[in-house]
């Protein structure tokens, strides 16, 4: 798959929650090998469609594709698949994410936050386990191995033993990033994952977004509210308002937008040509 074909394509996504319409018609799509942004003013819309594309939320309405080994995948379809249905099916066709407010497992090791997240590619074969057998053995120290080698990507492999709780705030920043690439996604979804750091935390940031693309061939797609992470880093933005797609481009294009600096400061065009002035 080349960086020019769509890894992800939402079409006429559409939420509501009893008589709130939260999105309506979403169109975008995000280019395999990218780093895509979704931003907008609060209240937006942004996390309603990483839940929709997670599968925590099922849309009432529009697709959701993404490209596997070559063929659409429908995830809309996947999530209302009866029993088996799910974001866990999202995430085994290769969706990860993180969240806004962090997950861990704070009793847990930071070794041991990264083998959960691996529950899927494991041998769990009961007898298997019992007797520990080669195949068993095998499956465990690969998930080791992978672990261990993403905690050297993040920076924390010194603190393979710590409690995850017990790590400082960017360091769990860190972690989740890593527990969500242990996974081996094709994309990963990363929700505000510079809120809390200070600015040299945030341009260290910058820097393992950059290298998960670059090294790990990842697609990256992340909600911020830090524009100078968003400018930075972005090949493709998607500005929401009011659960509308307002604009979409580059980053360049969208700063520039009338429609995205009407929704973030709210004020007429003779205004903006005043504030530029």
């Amino acid at each position: 798959m080349t960086a020019s074909q769509n890894l992800l394509t939402v079409n006429q996504l559409g939420m509501q929650f009893g008589g709130i319409q939260a999105l309506s018609g979403v169109d975008f799509s995000i280019a395999a090998g990218s780093i895509s942004a979704l931003i907008g003013p609060n209240g937006a819309g942004k996390t309603t469609v990483f839940n929709c594309i997670t599968g925590f939320y099922p849309p009432s309405a529009g697709s959701m594709e993404l490209t596997v080994d070559g063929q659409p995948q429908d995830l809309v379809k996947l999530l209302s698949s009866g029993l088996f249905g799910g974001s866990h099916c999202i995430a085994r066709i290769g969706v990860a994410r993180t969240f806004q407010n962090i997950r861990l497992f704070r009793e847990m090791t930071v070794l041991e936050n990264l083998l959960v997240a691996q529950h899927q590619r494991l041998n769990h074969n009961l007898l298997a386990g019992f007797l520990r057998t080669g195949a068993y053995r095998k499956s465990e120290q690969e998930a080791i191995d992978n672990a261990i080698s993403w905690l050297d990507v993040v920076g924390l492999r010194d603190c393979i033993n710590r409690l995850a709780g017990t790590l400082p705030y960017g360091h769990q920043r860190r972690l989740e990033i890593a527990r969500a690439m242990c996974t081996k996604p094709r994309l990963i979804c990363l929700d505000e994952p510079a809120a809390g750091l200070n600015p040299h935390e945030t341009q260290e940031l910058a820097v393992l977004i950059r290298q998960l693309r670059q090294d790990h061939a990842a697609t990256v797609l992340l909600i911020e509210h830090d524009m100078g992470l968003v400018m930075g880093i972005s090949d493709h933005i998607v500005v929401l308002d009011h659960g509308k797609v307002i604009a979409t481009g580059s980053a360049q294009a969208v700063a520039n937008s009338p429609a995205v600096i009407q929704a973030y400061l709210g004020v007429d065009d003779n205004q903006k040509v005043e504030a530029a002035a």
